[in-house]
């Protein structure tokens, strides 16, 4: 079942879950996070970023699409950090059904700017728009990037943002990073700005860089009003330190991929349904 950004979050910030935004990077990726959602009767959030879209081309959205349009469980097809009108205009007519203008990086009054002009093209086709306000870290080798210096989200701000802007969802800096952390940087969630941003807000909030931070910290977040996660580098290492396992152990002739990619699937599969119990969305499908 495809539907909207907001009509998947409105359901988690209502029911108080958060619903797992996957970045399926490859069809084996897609395969392993639906049929995760799909036994865990969870609502998902299929997300692709700009330089995955280019790697996996424009037809890779009808096979999103083609899986969403056959599956119990909801599903949107999300556009994960947009940098460029250009860029979200291109997902729009690819079928997205939510997109991110990520303008996090300029200041206050042309993020509005950026983010305005998105909400104006996107809301009378039925898209949904997620904006960030402050920054998210980077920890090393990911797609979707980031900052060496974090820059918190200024509670005090939000809903003037919320309200200049129109947004349905906004994605909020509170000391996460994408990608995994380093064994000397421990990730620690400054957990105040989420409850001050959350009570001075009224729409779903978006936590970024969920990947490798401590379990307890993100069941409080989510507890605190976080309604969707994202989650790439998590699974696509499962998914990779499989592989390796699987080329190192068969023969050196093995080279279909109905034999190398199997198991790869089942361990990606095994972390997608950590994630989503720990996000509180198991059988949360049923909602919708």
């Amino acid at each position: 079942m495809l539907i909207s950004g907001k009509e998947i979050l409105r359901v988690a910030n209502e029911n108080k879950f958060a619903v797992p935004a996957f970045n399926a990077g490859s069809g084996q990726l897609l395969d392993a996070v639906m049929q995760a959602c799909e036994e865990t009767e969870s609502p998902v959030m299929i997300a692709i970023h700009p330089d995955e879209l280019k790697f996996l081309t424009d037809s890779f959205v009808a096979q999103v699409k083609y899986f969403a349009n056959h599956s119990k469980v909801p599903v949107c097809i999300h556009l994960d950090h947009g940098a460029s009108y250009e860029q979200v205009i291109h997902a729009i007519k690819l079928g997205f059904t939510s997109v991110m203008i990520d303008a996090s990086h300029l200041p206050f009054e042309e993020n509005i700017a950026v983010t305005k002009k998105v909400v104006d093209i996107a809301h009378p086709v039925g898209v949904s728009v997620e904006a960030e306000l402050g920054t998210i870290g980077d920890t090393g080798n990911t797609v979707e990037g980031g900052v060496s210096e974090v820059i918190y989200t200024d509670p005090s701000t939000a809903q003037e943002f919320l309200e200049r802007t129109g947004v349905d969802s906004l994605a909020i800096a509170i000391g996460t990073a994408h990608g995994i952390y380093p064994k000397n940087m421990k990730p620690e969630l400054k957990l105040d700005i989420l409850k001050e941003t959350s009570h001075l807000t009224d729409i779903p909030l978006v936590l970024h860089g969920g990947s490798s931070n401590p379990d307890n910290e993100i069941q409080e977040a989510v507890k605190l009003g976080i309604n969707k996660i994202n989650i790439s580098s998590d699974i696509k290492i499962a998914f990779t330190n499989k592989l390796r396992d699987v080329l190192d152990n068969q023969d050196s002739e093995a080279r279909e991929p109905n034999v190398l990619f199997p198991s790869c699937i089942e361990e990606t599969k095994k972390v997608a349904v950590e994630k989503i119990n720990l996000f509180n969305s198991v059988n949360k499908a049923n909602l919708y």
